[in-house]
């Protein structure tokens, strides 16, 4: 079992920046795909972005291209950029299932973070 810690959400107006991290308790990253989805109030979860094992390749949700950047060293890192009221979400740090390959769907997930709050005021 793999505990994830994320931290760094909170309240931000439109058009400023947040960053996200998450680790795992006690231990190294593992060698698994890793990402981001997030869940707004009466919405699915749905995917943001991922990372494959070793940082070489990153995925991003059509909504948060050219915003949102993710990155891995002993953690894993979402910053958030340009940030929209529609954005506002609880976002939840997730493993893969596999080192690549996709972690767009929920059925990819292996294990998964507590989530924290994003709010962005208009």
């Amino acid at each position: 079992q793999v505990q994830l810690v994320e931290s760094g959400g909170g309240l931000v107006q439109a058009g400023g920046s947040l960053r996200l991290s998450c680790a795992t308790s006690g231990r190294a990253l593992p060698n698994l795909e890793m990402g981001w989805f997030r869940q707004a109030p009466g919405k699915e979860r749905e995917f943001v972005a991922s990372i494959t094992y070793n940082g070489g390749s990153t995925s991003y949700a059509d909504s948060v291209k050219g915003r949102f950047t993710i990155s891995r060293d002993n953690t894993i890192n979402l910053q958030m950029n340009s940030l929209k009221p529609d954005d506002t979400a609880v976002y939840y740090c997730a493993v893969g299932l596999y080192g690549r390959g996709g972690l767009s769907t929920r059925d990819m997930v292996r294990y998964w973070g507590q989530g924290t709050q994003v709010t962005v005021s208009s």
